[in-house]
């Protein structure tokens, strides 16, 4: 890993770059890792160290002006006000009358006039040119695009719009490539058109290429991890050596759900961007796809102390805060993002989820429907778009939502999740088993998975009683928090006429609702069958214990541990009486 002071350089510079050719997303990247650097406080007053964990804003750490110490500017004389120069990167190299070309273009660029802004730079020859050119018409193709989706289909419809300057793009930049004029800016377009037409090979090779000639584009790297779909793949990439690829290996992991090397990669990465909210963020979706729910909304609740307007990954947070029905908490969370920007994708999402816990699946689908005019490819609207329609038993819709859920993203277990339940609720368990299958091969440490599965397995048209069995010790060993598979373990034994193997799951499944302090029909069934069980293999002992504990209970449990104990009593007699 890279000192501090070299990525505070390489990433101040990286920051006003990425601005200056429009790649704003990657330029707040970032910006947000820049300060996410601790700052030494032997060199920087308290004033300049203000974005620590806890405060109540984000300051800067440094003002403009260059500190007197000449030991803390970069190499090659670059001041910190200045924008350092980086290897292989083209800077001002062209006349002042070209500039001002270029400065008109990405003043339509910024309004969104694409179109306009490539029109400006046709005749300029320089490389930046070259790139916001390309990058302003691709844009405008996408934009096109997106109005002939909306025109043809509406906004939530299946349409073919295809970016129709992508063939010209793509004739331009692969000539480019050819002549070896091409830089790592116009690498990065020519990516994006060879990945849309479906080139994933050439586009993974070209966005290679892009990162490894400029590491600092973090949009590259995110597509090239988008096309990263195997352990295999990832493995086969010629990266450089450089700090900015352990972000992309600890993303990348995250998608190929390594999840635990993911986490160490981020834990690393904290090391140097101690303050990144970022690595915070990122740490928590891990933790949150371990099923950590408690560290992830520890995380979170960090997270908003310090970026208090923050939206992206909210999302996320407000999934935990409703699978633990927190309602004050999320319903506070929802006020907060829609006094923030109420029309981004995450706020329609966590306002979608409240109401959604509310009981109101109705007022929840309205918010994810917006959610997805918003932003088509939202996968997590899709997805609890679907769950909702489950709830409201419209199972053909559901489909429909999942269905576009798992076009967007195969790797999203939680549709094909979906999916199955939505089979099964229509009685075609084969269909459902089908997807629950792929449900549990994207995510084989979720319990519900297998007992969603197991459950399949169970149904009359299966009835496959040891396929289910099966299911269930996984999900018994994945941490199944709902305390489902050791009971349902237990009946299925018993059924089965296992005796003896039914017992073994009764017992851990009492020991378990003993430590759990937990009540109810299951610890009734438990002790019935214990006592029983231990009855008719003469260990009394036992059978008393489990008996007098179901005394305490009232209705036809007592009566039953009355009868057994009377049963006992005679048996013993019998024993005394006539010894065998």
């Amino acid at each position: 890993m890279a000192s501090k002071e070299t990525c505070r350089t390489e990433l101040r510079s990286a920051v006003r770059l990425l601005s200056d050719r429009c790649l704003y997303s990657a330029s707040k990247w970032a910006a947000e890792q820049l300060m996410g650097i601790e700052q030494d406080p032997a060199k920087y007053t308290p004033s300049h160290t203000r974005f620590q964990r806890g405060s109540s804003s984000i300051r800067r750490r440094f003002r403009t002006a260059a500190s007197g110490d000449s030991s803390a500017t970069p190499s090659g004389g670059v001041s910190y006000v200045a924008t350092p120069l980086m290897a292989g990167v083209e800077e001002y190299d062209y006349a002042a009358v070209d500039n001002d070309f270029y400065l008109l273009a990405k003043s339509y660029f910024d309004c969104r006039e694409y179109r306009r802004a490539a029109h400006v730079l046709r005749d300029q020859i320089s490389k930046k040119a070259i790139f916001l050119r390309c990058y302003a018409l691709y844009l405008a193709g996408e934009k096109r695009k997106e109005e002939e989706m909306i025109e043809l289909e509406g906004p939530l419809g299946k349409s073919d719009a295809v970016n129709k300057e992508n063939v010209s793009l793509e004739r331009e930049l692969s000539t480019l490539r050819k002549n070896g004029t091409i830089d790592s800016f116009c690498l990065y377009v020519y990516g994006l058109v060879l990945k849309e037409k479906g080139s994933e090979n050439l586009a993974r090779t070209v966005l290679v290429e892009s990162v490894n000639s400029y590491p600092w584009n973090w949009s590259a790297w995110s597509e090239l991890q988008s096309l990263c779909t195997t352990i295999e793949t990832l493995n086969s990439l010629n990266l450089n050596n450089h700090w900015m690829k352990d972000f992309f290996l600890a993303c990348t992991y995250q998608e190929l759900r390594m999840h635990n090397e993911s986490l160490s990669k981020y834990e690393h990465l904290q090391t140097t961007f101690s303050f990144s909210n970022y690595i915070q963020a990122q740490i928590a979706k891990a933790q949150y796809n371990l099923r950590e729910f408690e560290v992830v909304e520890v995380i979170f609740e960090e997270l908003l102390r310090n970026d208090p307007y923050r939206i992206e990954d909210m999302d996320m947070y407000s999934n935990v805060l409703y699978a633990k029905e927190c309602f004050s908490a999320l319903s506070y969370l929802a006020h907060r993002v829609f006094l923030t920007d109420k029309y981004r994708p995450e706020s329609c999402c966590i306002i979608g989820n409240y109401y959604s816990l509310k009981g109101q699946h109705e007022k929840s689908v309205v918010y994810f429907r917006r959610a997805l005019k918003l932003n088509k490819n939202y996968l997590s609207a899709w997805t609890l778009m679907g769950h909702e329609y489950v709830e409201m038993k419209n199972t053909s819709a559901a489909v429909d939502a999942y269905r576009r859920a798992v076009d967007i993203n195969p790797c999203d277990y939680r549709a094909w999740y979906g999916l199955g339940q939505a089979y099964e609720m229509m009685g075609m368990p084969f269909y459902a088993l089908h997807y629950f299958k792929k449900s549990v091969f994207l995510q084989p440490n979720d319990s519900r998975l297998w007992i969603a599965m197991a459950q399949c397995y169970e149904a009359k048209q299966l009835h496959m009683l040891e396929e289910a069995i099966k299911c269930y010790k996984r999900a018994a060993n994945c941490n199944d928090r709902e305390a489902i598979a050791l009971h349902q373990l237990a009946k299925l034994h018993c059924e089965l006429g296992h005796t003896e193997e039914a017992a073994f799951y009764y017992k851990k499944d009492l020991d378990r609702m003993e430590a759990e302090e937990r009540e109810g029909p299951n610890m009734v069934e438990a002790l019935m069958f214990l006592a029983q069980h231990c009855k008719s293999k003469k260990r009394f002992e036992e059978a008393e214990v489990y008996c007098t504990r179901l005394l305490d209970y009232t209705g036809p449990e007592k009566e039953t541990a009355e009868s057994i104990l009377r049963g006992i009593r005679y048996e013993k007699l019998d024993v005394e009486h006539f010894p065998s």
